[in-house]
């Protein structure tokens, strides 16, 4: 998750930069989005929604190719939610960090029976890093482009985050661009260029601290309640297991008090079903 939130954290700090480069659009009237969307909420740390004058740019960061939900079928998803509430152009485009041979990040579209939706995509293996490289915004990505000499385009991008006359921004740039590098470099080759006490004093960082601590306690809380129900009413099935996964630290709460009066699986259901 460190690199989604990067990714979110770029975008949604630099929309001009993003929108410039995905949209061509040279402004600086642009609006970030909240990321959920009804009907029925959906939410994803990589998702960022940038409403650039009459249009909405849509942009999907993925480490894996594959997920839970196809991301084909995400973004005919998002596409219809954003359609229904703000009915305007979308632009939606996936942005792959890592190499991939699979076929899901050379796919354009959703295809169905009788539904086509396309989409662009991004690998950013294959980008040219050169309009990365002169917006320190698209420094991060830039460690991910397309070069013959990986470590060499790593010195560049260092060169450039020192030459960011802002300390701050230059502080949290550096550390999105570490967390990304990452994906392809070792981890010496990074402390030898980028300074780690710079990382730990950055936004990006304490914010990838405070949401594994948030996971780490409410991963705590699932194993906890799952204890508690298997010796309350028997072996929980794997689907149900998913769906108290899927609950928040605050629901999590609620059903460690609930289950002392719960006496057979289908209370538990009830339960679920009804929160």
């Amino acid at each position: 998750m460190a690199y989604d939130n990067s990714c979110k954290y770029l975008a949604e700090n630099y929309p001009a930069e993003f929108a410039k480069w995905l949209l061509s659009a040279d402004t600086d009237d642009i609006q970030v989005l909240k990321t959920e969307l009804s009907l029925e909420p959906i939410r994803a740390d990589a998702v960022t929604f940038l409403q650039v004058s009459n249009q909405i740019l849509h942009l999907e960061f993925q480490t894996q190719p594959k997920s839970k939900t196809p991301i084909d079928f995400r973004m005919l998803d998002y596409y219809t939610r954003l359609k229904r509430q703000y009915w305007c152009e979308i632009e939606q485009v996936i942005i792959f960090l890592q190499p991939s041979t699979s076929e899901i990040v050379f796919n354009t579209q959703y295809v169905d029976t009788k539904t086509r939706h396309e989409y662009r995509v991004i690998r950013l293996w294959e980008e040219d890093p050169a309009p990365l490289l002169v917006n320190p915004a698209l420094l991060p990505l830039a460690t991910l482009a397309r070069s013959d000499s990986p470590n060499a385009l790593l010195e560049q991008v260092a060169a450039q985050v020192d030459m960011i006359e802002e300390s701050d921004k230059r502080t949290n740039i550096s550390a999105c661009i570490q967390v990304l590098a990452g994906l392809r470099f070792n981890k010496d080759l990074i402390q030898q260029l980028f300074r780690e006490e710079i990382m730990q004093e950055s936004v990006i960082y304490q914010d990838i601290l405070q949401k594994g601590e948030q996971r780490g306690k409410q991963q705590g809380e699932v194993t906890l309640v799952l204890r508690l129900l298997n010796r309350r009413v028997g072996v929980i099935g794997s689907d149900v297991e998913q769906r108290i996964n899927g609950l928040s630290t605050n629901q999590l709460e609620n059903l460690a008090e609930a289950l002392l009066d719960f006496s057979t699986q289908a209370d538990l259901i009830s339960w679920l079903d009804s929160h």
